[in-house]
């Protein structure tokens, strides 16, 4: 053999030992577990030292009475690591042993969770059991989005006003904007009940304790409950919790659809997600930007909202809702700008239309879907604006109409609007125990200019 080629090959194999011995020497030194002792605690950050973890993962701080409160990595800065607890930090102290936990995050999957309310770490809430599932592992990849499914088909909400005038397509990604009291949880409700999907995941994050309750027995229903996963996060929990508790129902309703079910998923609100995230990030030293949130949050909300939508060819759906309160009922709260622009379209309620009776209190001006155009016909799209044409006229001449100022036979416009208002309030008025199908909703809708 040549001796440059043996050289050549006595080289290759010790530099191939020396690559697999560092390798494994990485590995060993990420699978260490160095415990660390808590310094500091501000607020709701814990200050450790000597903590040798990732960031995301869980450790447990160990009380003198031999309780444990966990908490999350959330940051670093030189030799401390900033902890966010997720449970109560009563009989923390100083110098408490922080130990890094191993255990893989996991959620419940499965049919088994079919009727059951669970809280931010998956834990049933409810009185029936514990949970026959199984168990995924959290943090998929995103889906590209060249593989996605187009959206195509028509969902069926069961609302007349947004079955014929915002029509939702199967995947969508809507947000409902209103103020509180509007009646934003009712509509909440109805959609859970006659919208035509195979599974309902509900995301009660930072909403008040009673509110959980009345939801469940009232906006839900028996009948909604049974094919419905609640996941329900109060606003007395940490805001730890409550993120989780919103990134949960989003894995629960991607496990469903990877199935190739059908997903309708209800996120009340996602402007206490943002609250929440505000908390940690504002704990943790990040500065504050918009009317006090951090840049942390607005990166948050496309990442949230992108995970939702159709799935791969052959597969399932997430057609979700996010409910946005606007503060003030001001539509430029920095949170309602952000959500606006990342999702297929917004529904507007209005407080001035609640008001005066109408329920659902949507504005039908304010308010879009941008998938309305590709999935209805050209005859269904003339008459959605013609409606809104009239709705806009009526709107414009009310008070001249209102005080009587208004003399028949000057616009023809106004005419029509001001002859067929009676029907058009009727069409846009609905019984919360009233269900108009999808049909049934374009029939009404064409019969409103019927001669």
């Amino acid at each position: 053999m040549n001796t440059a080629s043996h050289w050549q090959q006595q080289r290759d194999r010790k530099l191939g030992s020396a690559l697999r011995n560092a390798r494994s020497r990485v590995a060993e030194s990420q699978t260490v577990v160095v415990e660390g002792l808590l310094k500091r605690v501000t607020g709701l950050t814990l200050e450790a030292v000597g903590c040798q973890v990732r960031l995301g993962s869980r450790v447990s701080v160990l009380n003198a009475d031999g309780g444990a409160v966990e908490a999350e990595v959330v940051g670093f800065s030189g030799d401390r690591t900033y902890l966010m607890p997720i449970g109560d930090l009563r009989g923390v102290q100083a110098n408490a042993r922080v130990v890094p936990l191993s255990k893989t995050a996991t959620v419940p999957v499965g049919d088994g969770l079919l009727g059951r309310v669970l809280d931010g770490e998956g834990r049933p809430l409810d009185d029936i059991g514990r949970l026959v599932c199984d168990r995924a592992t959290v943090g998929q990849a995103p889906i590209n989005p060249l593989s996605r499914e187009p959206i195509r088909d028509v969902l069926d909400t069961g609302v007349r006003a947004i079955n014929a005038l915002l029509t939702v397509g199967r995947g969508q990604r809507l947000g409902l904007f209103a103020g509180t009291g509007v009646g934003k949880s009712t509509l909440l409700g109805m959609m859970t009940r006659y919208t035509n999907a195979d599974v309902i995941v509900v995301g009660l994050v930072g909403e008040r304790g009673r509110e959980v309750r009345d939801f469940l027995d009232h906006s839900l229903g028996e009948e909604g409950r049974r094919r419905a996963v609640v996941v329900a996060t109060p606003a007395d929990r940490s805001p730890m919790q409550r993120l989780r508790g919103a990134w949960l129902a989003t894995s629960i309703a991607e496990s469903f659809r990877d199935r190739g079910k059908n997903v309708l998923l209800l996120m009340d609100s996602l402007t206490r997600v943002a609250q929440a995230q505000r908390e940690i990030g504002l704990a943790i030293g990040e500065p504050p930007t918009t009317r006090g949130y951090p840049p942390s949050v607005f990166a948050l909300i496309p990442k949230m909202v992108e995970r939702a939508g159709n799935g791969t060819k052959g597969g399932g759906s997430i057609t979700a809702f996010y409910t946005v309160l606007t503060e003030g009922d001001d539509p430029q709260d920095p949170i309602a700008d952000t959500a606006r622009g990342v999702l297929d379209g917004h529904i507007l309620l209005s407080r001035h239309i609640a008001e005066s009776g109408v329920f659902p209190a949507i504005d039908v001006e304010a308010s879009i879907s941008r998938v309305m155009q590709s999935i209805v016909s050209n005859e269904h799209q003339l008459l959605a604006r013609r409606f809104r044409a009239l709705v806009s006229t009526y709107q414009r001449n009310r008070d001249l109409i209102a005080i009587g100022a208004y003399q028949r036979g000057s616009d023809p416009r106004v005419d029509e609007a001001l002859a067929l208002w009676p029907r058009v309030e009727a069409f846009l008025r609905q019984d919360v125990a009233e269900g108009a199908s999808a049909d049934v909703s374009r029939r009404a809708l064409a019969s409103i200019f019927a001669t």
